[in-house]
């Protein structure tokens, strides 16, 4: 059974982390930068010990990075690298209203996300759920991370002149813009900010959390929906009023609308 320090936090690293958990023997799961100097001790107790990440979220320095080296620490990035970049490449590939999503295995190096690729691939007809999306993307890089562990393929160089870049997702970015915006591209607002930012509405002049939408089809009626700026409309599914739990359209219109 392979041995392995596992670098990671949220979704992608809870996901991943159930993978390798059936077919390795994980040593260590470092969360946070104090975590790094256990590390290095382990390591050197365990030299054979591979290193994993996904959405570690803190810069990983040389002292570090050097010995897992040749093999490196397998960083699991949920996007087609060069493309995407950054910290929030499934909220942006949602965003930007991609249909395919990707994931990649590359080796972590000092700048951000340009690291050699040992493997890549792209997964059609995903549903539009991040959580979906999420589930998906980590499931099948750690999967073949722990297929291929004993012995790697040589990873290819990226080509940097092809990188596009994406930022953190900022607080002020959850409320939502309909009068701007179109009806798909609200839904994937809705989409891309569900645990955070956290996509926000005015009801009745109640601020609410919208947790599940669908675009109004055509002679489609809804109890509550938001107009958009193409003339379509959202349908909102379940809302949360700020301080309240979470309800159906229905039940929200019966307790605040008046």
């Amino acid at each position: 059974m392979e041995k392995v320090i596992f670098f990671g936090n949220g979704p992608l690293a809870d996901y991943a982390e159930a993978i390798i958990k059936q077919r390795c023997k994980i040593l260590f799961h470092a969360k946070s930068r104090e975590d790094l100097e256990k590390v290095k001790e382990i390591k050197k107790a365990h030299p054979e010990a591979h290193g994993i990440l996904a959405s570690f979220g803190v810069l990983i320095k040389n002292d570090v990075l050097e010995i897992f080296e040749p093999e490196g620490i397998l960083n699991i990035h949920p996007s087609l690298l060069p493309l995407y970049r950054g910290a929030s490449p499934i909220e942006s590939a949602i965003l930007n209203g991609d249909t395919e999503f990707s994931v990649s295995v590359m080796k972590l190096v000092k700048a951000m996300d340009a690291g050699p690729i040992y493997y890549q691939t792209t997964l059609s007809d995903l549903p539009l759920c991040k959580n979906d999306i999420y589930k998906a993307l980590a499931e099948t890089g750690t999967k073949w991370i722990v297929n291929n562990l004993k012995k790697l393929p040589k990873p290819v160089l990226q080509d940097d002149s092809k990188a596009t870049f994406c930022g953190k997702l900022e607080k002020n970015m959850g409320f939502l813009t309909p009068e701007t915006d179109t009806a798909e591209h609200t839904l994937r607002k809705i989409v891309a900010f569900q645990t955070f930012p956290k996509p926000k509405y005015t009801f009745f002049g109640i601020s609410c959390i919208v947790h599940e939408a669908h675009i109004l089809k055509p002679n489609e009626t809804a109890v509550l929906s938001i107009p958009c700026a193409d003339r379509h409309s959202v349908a909102i599914d379940l809302l949360q009023p700020e301080g309240r739990k979470v309800m159906d359209a229905k039940s929200f219109l019966n307790g605040y609308s008046k």
